[in-house]
């Protein structure tokens, strides 16, 4: 069996690029959909489709991206003290780790052609993962005192659907048509960071 040899700097270039991504696709996300006065919430927070996309693809590389990218553009940018957004921004790691985890424990095929693929994706990748990502991130907010504790649960509300909305009418899709021309590349991470 050969081994092949992927460059660090491939890497780092890709690290730059999913972050630089991220980060714009948070921001603007916010911006142009706001969720009820809530920093950092957005209606449709359609920056988690990437995020959770670039992490099934690019594994490791993909989660520290969007961990710094909603720190940066859902975060810092708008208006959530960085000593607030370092740990709120965990929400958005926990929604682009739990499908990766557990995709890759259940060697789950991202192309998702059998059911049983399709079944995992929807539980880790659209359900746990954003329920958990959304309940951090209402809690954290009031933790920081950025919200008040009886705007958790309609932030929570609002994270919850929108994400599971955007997740469930594009990432399949994108999962199972794009997956297998990315798996082909130099780029595609199996495991977690190779």
């Amino acid at each position: 069996m050969r081994i092949t040899y992927k460059p660090t700097y491939t890497f780092l270039l890709l690290l730059i690029t999913l972050i630089i991504i991220n980060t714009l696709l948070a921001r603007f996300a916010v911006i142009a959909l706001p969720f009820g006065g809530v920093p950092g919430v957005s209606t449709l927070y359609f920056a988690v489709v990437f995020m959770i996309l670039f992490t099934l693809w690019f594994g490791a590389y993909g989660a520290v991206a969007a961990y710094v990218g909603c720190f940066i553009g859902a975060g810092v940018l708008s208006g959530i003290p960085p000593e607030v957004s370092v740990y709120w921004s965990l929400a958005d790691l926990w929604q682009v780790l739990i499908p990766l985890v557990a995709l890759r424990m259940l060697n789950v095929d991202l192309s998702l052609e059998k059911r049983r693929d399709i079944i995992f994706f929807v539980v880790f990748g659209i359900l746990i993962n954003n329920a958990f990502g959304a309940v951090w991130g209402a809690v954290m907010l009031a933790l920081g005192n950025v919200i008040q504790w009886t705007e958790v649960m309609p932030a929570f509300i609002g994270w919850f659907a929108g994400n599971v909305i955007l997740t469930a009418l594009i990432v399949p899709l994108a999962l199972r048509h794009i997956t297998p021309k990315i798996q082909k590349s130099k780029i595609f991470v199996r495991n977690y960071w190779d």
